[in-house]
């Protein structure tokens, strides 16, 4: 490879830019697919309880005490 900043990959041979070239377009492609796919966030909500949301593992709890339904 050269030191040159601006051809970092100079000295590659061809598949090995094509390679390069497709990895890119698949990483763009993804983070589009992820940006469309993202959910907006859950707004907040008035009055609720702090910390972690209590059915977080199928129970609920309430100072400590864990109640299955």
């Amino acid at each position: 490879m050269t030191d040159d900043p601006a051809q970092p990959d100079a000295d590659l041979p061809p598949a090995a830019r094509r390679a390069l070239a497709e990895a890119e377009e698949r990483r763009r492609r993804a983070e589009a697919e992820a940006e469309a796919n993202a959910a907006p966030s859950a707004p907040r909500e008035l009055g609720g309880r702090n910390g972690p949301e209590p059915v977080r593992y199928g129970d609920w709890e309430r100072k400590g005490i864990a109640y299955d339904f």
